[in-house]
């Protein structure tokens, strides 16, 4: 973690007169623990939550339920306004969160976002022993796409021409139970497509293109326009 974003992140440590209360900001987590062989959960997973680039700096010890779930804990945040004001420093914080349970691989996932005010539910699949033999698995989650700098968006022509193969005229409205995601440009043949069920997808589109503390009529817009995109897509090949 550089320093320029360690600064961000921990700003509500800061105490400034003329902030908004930043301080006093927490947001809350809640981590599901699960097997990927067979979906079962686990109980009695250990999990120690710490800031993410100070792995000494841990603040939270929690164990899982019969339904491999923890309990809610609080977490320091920055202001709420952060997320609501664009260009503002990074709105959320970032926590590591480490996970062991006897008989399967420990767990380490960093850059887990918490925002202000919100519940955070981060679920992880173990995997157990007999079946792996890696020491541990590392997961590095990347900036949120609304903060982090990313390459811009690829530009399409306003008006698509009629006579492409992949158009389709439908009777009705049906929603998909899978898509085919391509990883990588539209003009990259090598690169991999994915079958994906389409409410996860919208699922994870819109949480990388809005933050949970926005008004709920702008979460119900944003998440309108993906779902509307999207199924153009699939429908036109567009």
């Amino acid at each position: 973690m550089d320093e320029t974003k360690k600064e961000a992140a921990l700003l509500y440590t800061q105490t400034d007169d003329n902030a908004a209360s930043g301080s006093d900001s927490v947001g809350k987590l809640q981590v599901n623990v699960t097997a990927n062989v067979g979906q079962i959960p686990i109980q009695n997973a250990s999990i120690t939550i710490s800031f993410t680039g100070e792995p000494d700096s841990a603040m939270e010890t929690l164990t899982t339920n019969s339904s491999g779930q923890t309990e809610t804990v609080d977490l320091k945040t920055p202001p709420l306004q952060y997320s609501l004001t664009p260009n503002s420093p990074m709105p959320y914080s970032e926590y590591t969160v480490s996970v062991t349970a006897p008989g399967y691989e420990p767990v380490i996932v960093s850059g887990v976002e918490v925002l202000p005010d919100v519940t955070a539910v981060q679920n992880i699949e173990m995997t157990p022993s007999e079946v792996s033999e890696d020491a541990e698995e590392i997961i590095a989650i990347p900036d949120h796409t609304l903060y982090g700098d990313y390459p811009p968006k690829i530009p399409e022509d306003e008006i698509k021409p009629m006579d492409e193969s992949g158009e389709i005229v439908l009777s009705r409205v049906v929603i998909p139970e899978y898509i085919i995601v391509h990883d990588g440009v539209p003009s990259d043949s090598t690169a991999q497509n994915y079958y994906v069920r389409y409410r996860d997808y919208i699922k994870n589109v819109v949480s990388s293109e809005i933050y949970a503390t926005w008004p709920e009529s702008a979460i119900y817009a944003n998440t309108l326009a993906i779902m509307s995109f999207t199924l153009n897509r699939v429908y036109t090949e567009w």
